[in-house]
């Protein structure tokens, strides 16, 4: 799977997992993928919120490594 593959599913995956995040006052943006890390940008209430870390772990990261051969890790910029 090309690097572009992986970035356009991983966006997909991405979108599906924006309206929970919406829910709670938060949201995530898609910044990069790189040498099988998927970057992104937490805003709203997700900033400063004591259990980011939980949500990039056991959901986001979570999901990605799931549904998208090649992602080995999710990293907040």
């Amino acid at each position: 799977m090309t690097s572009e593959e992986i970035t356009k599913q991983a966006q997909t995956v991405i979108k599906k997992i924006r309206p929970y995040i919406n829910r709670d006052g938060g949201d995530i943006k898609f910044v990069k993928y790189e040498d099988g890390i998927v970057y992104v940008e937490m805003l709203g209430a997700c900033v400063g919120c004591a259990i980011v870390d939980t949500t990039l772990t056991d959901g986001v990261e979570a999901i990605l490594l799931e549904e998208v051969p090649g992602i080995i890790g999710v990293e907040q910029i």
